[in-house]
């Protein structure tokens, strides 16, 4: 008899029984379900059982909070409901059919963003870095920057944007690719699509404003232009829908026997004409469009008034997975302006629930098994993962998640209205200051002790008054 035999013989009755489960799995610190009939879980029953932390219902899954023992945990619930488990993969496609089409869609544009966020974190925190040595003068009186007195510190400057460029210059690469992974295409086709968008060949896509000839290709009746979509998100999402849409098409038609040849062939090159004929251009503009959007709507009159509704709403963004739309206008703000104002608010929204927590833990400090999910919650909140903080603690209690959404919209004001920007997208927690460009790190450390000070402080005067007392969220 395992560990968790009787929790979860008692979550499976809960559940509504193994006919009620259509698939299971689980992550760090979940099990995920995907239920037949949602409304017959019983869900205060099973947020009562001894191991279980808090459960939420997104994207389709109901997701049951166990902590760090989920995996013991899942090994004696599928022992005990006779259920092979899947992958979290398989468990994203079964909860589909439980999403509207928006959900579906939001959830589609969510996995293709997702296996990039590595390697943009990674980016982000390299040039937030290259920003420090490069673009900061801590030296000799506030007048020299490290790399003007240092050669070393020049050398690696200098190496390290070979991993930037590599990121966020050939970003194009990784979303196509992304996008035929995850559609079931063929994924090298994803990359060679990718890289025609980015070849060094091209005019490079920043040099094509003060460009005074464009290189082009002559086909005698008709030119088109060589430029380079390096940065670019748009051209490349299309171009990459594009190819998964040809590729199962002639899939269809051309026999099993000449697929290997034929169906690359005439998947890939009427798409690399497309991107350069068509979807580039339009792509381009519809990314600026959007781009240009947002920044003036940052940047103008009523901008404090646009970061104040930012900063309050990005939280509840999260929670129904809208908030992965922000990367995609992140990226593209970086392309337009050489900067984003947008992600520096991102960050003060991770750190204002990281401090609601904080604050929980210090008003239930001695709770043994309230801090085996609040303490390690509320340093992942600092480095930048919310869900844990949210998803355990913040939404159960809900004065905490007001409080943080209330001090994330106040820093927010403060950031937007003096002009903060960042070169890109990095961690979204405390490193994050990292990533803001020099100028502006003075300011952005005051809004991050906004951020930590104004939830904090908050969430301990809203227990000790008793606002929203005895109020708790089930998510469905």
């Amino acid at each position: 008899m395992g560990k968790y035999t009787e929790e979860s013989k008692r979550m499976l009755e809960l559940i509504g029984g193994r006919e009620n489960i259509t698939a299971v799995s689980h992550c760090v610190t979940r099990l995920r379900f995907v239920l037949k009939d949602p409304p017959k879980a019983d869900i205060k029953g099973i947020e009562a059982l001894k191991s279980v932390k808090g459960s939420f219902t997104q994207a389709g899954q109901f997701q049951v909070i166990i902590g760090n023992d989920v995996a013991n945990f899942y090994n004696d619930f599928t022992a005990v409901s006779g259920i092979e488990g899947v992958s979290k993969d398989a468990v994203k496609q079964e909860a589909k059919s439980n999403m509207s089409l928006l959900q579906r869609t939001l959830a589609n544009l969510a996995e293709i963003f997702a296996p990039l966020i590595p390697a943009l974190v990674v980016g982000g925190l390299i040039l937030g870095f290259r920003n420090l040595i490069d673009a900061v003068p801590l030296l000799e009186g506030g007048t020299k920057t490290i790399t003007s007195v240092s050669q070393f510190w020049a050398g690696v400057n200098h190496f390290l944007w070979l991993i930037g460029e590599a990121i966020f210059h050939y970003l194009p690469v990784g979303i196509t690719w992304s996008i035929a992974k995850k559609f079931g295409t063929t994924q090298i086709l994803g990359i060679v699509l990718g890289i025609t968008l980015v070849s060094p060949q091209l005019l490079n896509a920043y040099g094509v404003a003060g460009a005074k000839d464009i290189p082009f290709w002559d086909f005698g009746f008709a030119q088109v232009n060589m430029i380079g979509y390096q940065a670019q998100v748009i051209p490349a999402m299309l171009a990459g829908f594009t190819l998964v849409f040809l590729e199962k098409k002639i899939k269809k038609i051309v026999p099993d026997y000449l697929s290997m040849i034929l169906v690359p062939f005439f998947a890939l090159v009427p798409t690399v004409l497309l991107a350069h004929t068509v979807l580039g251009p339009i792509g381009w503009k519809v990314g600026s469009f959007i781009s240009d959007i947002v920044y003036s709507g940052l940047t103008s009159a009523f901008g404090w008034l646009f970061a104040g509704l930012f900063g309050f709403a990005y939280a509840p963004l999260v929670i129904t997975g809208l908030h992965h739309m922000t990367n995609a206008i992140d990226l593209q703000l970086m392309s337009e302006f050489g900067g984003t104002n947008l992600w520096p608010m991102i960050a003060i929204s991770n750190i204002a629930q990281g401090s609601a927590v904080l604050a929980i833990i210090y008003m239930h400090r001695g709770n043994k098994d309230e801090e085996a999910v609040s303490i390690p919650a509320a340093i992942s909140c600092y480095m930048g993962v919310t869900e844990p903080a949210m998803f355990g603690i913040n939404i159960k209690y809900v004065y905490p998640f007001l409080a943080a959404m209330i001090g994330s919209a106040i820093a927010a004001v403060l950031s937007v209205s003096t002009g903060v920007m960042a070169n890109s997208i990095g961690v979204g927690g405390l490193p994050g200051i990292l990533s803001i460009q020099g100028p502006y790190m003075g300011i952005f450390a005051i809004c991050m002790v906004i951020a930590i000070v104004v939830p904090f402080t908050l969430t301990v005067f809203f227990e000790k008054k008793g606002v929203l007392a005895g109020r708790t969220i089930t998510l469905r």
